[in-house]
């Protein structure tokens, strides 16, 4: 009973502080609300978020806003072609003493902050962009051989232009398999356009107010960490991540078709993470089929390498995912909610 009371005590302060979260984020982004939840629940599951969608959609301002509802140091690197690596992750410069002595002082780089910016992260070339690579994944940063660790909370919000615009270098995919979440950032509707406009006429400053420090959001993250996942929805989890892998015992009918290169055990990492953090959010202490039937599109749409015969039919990865979900639901006999397909965009991000 005690133990009961003390879960239902916990989840209620989950919920609240993610309540308010949004709360301050809606003062300054319009719109975009499958954007926004996910981002926040992927802060709180430790990952790293890409977000993709043309210029000028608020992907800059919601990161802006993050840094000031999450009270963390914010940085932001603008990739462009000639960005080197040391650019980002600083580098060792000799400097001399009182006495004349030289030495190397380490001269660290915008990456070292709570929240990275990497703003149109896909303009960059690509050995620019692989000086993320440690950072996202171990959080640490290795110059000359000497490896210094990250503040904790730390994350990487990057956002890149679709990849059809001029001057844009495909991430590779052992950059792509460490963002958690892709989303899609797409066009507002009049309404939410006549809002945006009309919000920063008054003001193009962020007003949102601090909701949550870091120490709360790593007490957030170790909450989410202890949520149970029974074994029967744990392996539904891995059935979907095994289904994406046309030569594997699980292919699904879908991969098999459209995909050249399904998703690494990151995705099942992800999903599972991130499953916990939304059945909190939804005021569950338990992960549902639902859940990770939700996420499975913002997990895995950027973890597939779609073949000739999808670019060619014009497949899109959400519509993969979606027939690769049905797919394993039904062999397993599980039945979703309706809601989960609210999860796909029928997007768009044509290089998975």
């Amino acid at each position: 009973m005690v133990v009961q009371e003390a879960n239902q005590k916990t989840l209620a302060v989950f919920e609240e502080k993610s309540k308010r979260i949004f709360a301050e984020l809606r003062k300054d982004v319009i719109g975009q609300n499958e954007v926004v939840e996910y981002t926040v629940l992927a802060i709180i599951a430790g990952g790293n978020v890409l977000l993709e969608g043309a210029p000028g959609l608020g992907k800059t301002r919601l990161v802006r806003s993050l840094g000031r509802v999450f009270d963390l140091p914010f940085s932001r690197i603008q990739f462009t072609p000639d960005l080197m690596p040391a650019d980002v992750t600083g580098t060792s410069i000799i400097v001399k003493d009182g006495q004349g002595n030289s030495s190397f002082s380490f001269q660290k780089g915008p990456i070292f902050s709570n929240i990275v910016l990497a703003d149109e992260i896909n303009r960059a070339t690509p050995k620019t962009q692989s000086a993320l690579l440690e950072a996202m994944q171990e959080h640490t940063v290795t110059v000359m051989g000497v490896s210094r660790k990250m503040k904790e909370p730390f994350f990487v919000l990057a956002t890149q232009n679709p990849v059809e615009q001029d001057g844009t270098y495909p991430l590779p995919e052992a950059q792509m398999d460490r963002f958690m979440f892709k989303l899609v950032v797409d066009n507002p509707s009049l309404e939410d356009l006549k809002g945006i406009v009309t919000m920063t006429q008054k003001t193009m400053g962020e007003t949102a107010e601090v909701a949550c420090n870091a120490e709360q959001l790593l007490e957030m993250r170790e909450t989410a960490n202890q949520i149970p996942v029974v074994d029967e929805v744990l392996d539904f989890a891995m059935k979907i991540i095994a289904a994406t892998q046309p030569d594997s015992a699980y292919a699904s009918e879908a991969a098999k078709n459209y995909i050249r290169l399904g998703s690494s055990p990151r995705g099942g990492q992800a999903l599972i993470s991130a499953a916990k953090v939304l059945a909190l959010m939804n005021g569950r202490f338990n992960v549902s089929y639902s859940d990770v039937a939700t996420l499975a599109f913002p997990v895995l749409r950027h973890r597939m390498k779609m073949n000739f015969e999808a670019i060619a039919e014009r497949v899109a990865p959400d519509t993969v995912i979606r027939m690769i979900v049905e797919e394993v639901a039904r062999k397993n006999k599980v039945h979703l909610d309706a809601s989960v397909w609210d999860a796909a965009t029928g997007d768009s991000s044509k290089n998975g």
